[in-house]
């Protein structure tokens, strides 16, 4: 078995780095059979960007501080674990968003596409599902359609749904709505194209994310899952993504 170590720059993570390097070796990562992060969930993040449809799978370990995604940091049997992990497929978001100059713009998201106001005034949103005008006019500081493997970041904390990580749906979540008020979001079927208009966008700016990569003052955006990209997260048997997911709902 071929093992790649790859580290996050915190102090942890290079100590650990150095650690199963020395026992293990260490080769190129587009020569391995296994890559092993080494950091937190933003790592592990960026290694799924980087390596996406490598066709590597991604054995993360914790360095960090939540490590959701990842596993936790034992050195001994390290083979052994790799070879009984669970290896789950995930597929990224692709955005298409047009600024206000007319460009547009494309983008992966592994976590989610989120928009949000640009200034102090609540964005207005029209939301449009596979074509049917769902909401005329969301009043809103943003939303968000997330992936299951996002559903436990930003989409957890305004309050979206959690999602398994092999459910075929797509979380649409608002961030603090204000019209109508009792809209909580929706769940989408993962082959749904999401079409969002910014209403007078020249009056209330919004921006759309797409994991990291941020466009300024969009007009619209258009969100569907892109089958065609894919990473592979493997997670140890006693600590499977379910599981975890189990457990986050019922922690208080």
């Amino acid at each position: 078995m071929k093992i790649a170590f790859i580290a996050s720059p915190a102090s942890e993570a290079v100590a650990a780095l150095s650690e199963l390097t020395a026992i293990h070796g260490n080769c190129d990562p587009m020569g391995a059979d296994i890559i092993v992060a080494l950091g937190g969930d933003g790592f592990m993040l960026q290694s799924q960007h980087q390596f996406m449809n490598s066709g590597i799978p991604i054995y993360g370990m914790n360095q960090g501080t939540v490590g959701f995604l990842m596993n936790v940091f034992i050195v001994e049997n390290l083979p052994d674990r790799l070879a009984s992990a669970i290896k789950s497929r995930i597929h990224p978001l692709k955005m298409s968003a047009i600024d206000s100059d007319g460009k547009t713009h494309q983008a992966l998201a592994i976590n989610e596409v989120s928009l949000f106001r640009q200034s102090h005034q609540a964005a207005k949103l029209k939301i449009v599902i596979d074509g049917k005008t769902r909401l005329e006019q969301l009043a809103c500081d943003g939303v968000m359609v997330a992936t299951p493997q996002g559903s436990t970041a930003y989409n957890l904390s305004a309050h979206g749904p959690i999602l398994p990580l092999n459910a075929p749906l797509l979380a649409l979540t608002p961030v603090s709505a204000f019209r109508p008020r009792n809209w909580k979001g929706a769940l989408l079927p993962n082959t749904a194209n999401v079409h969002i208009e910014v209403i007078a966008a020249h009056k209330r700016p919004v921006n759309a994310v797409a994991d990291n990569i941020e466009i300024k003052s969009v007009i619209s955006v258009d969100i569907q899952e892109d089958r065609q990209s894919h990473g592979i997260l493997m997670f140890d048997p006693e600590h499977t993504w379910d599981e975890r997911i189990l457990a986050e709902q019922f922690s208080y």
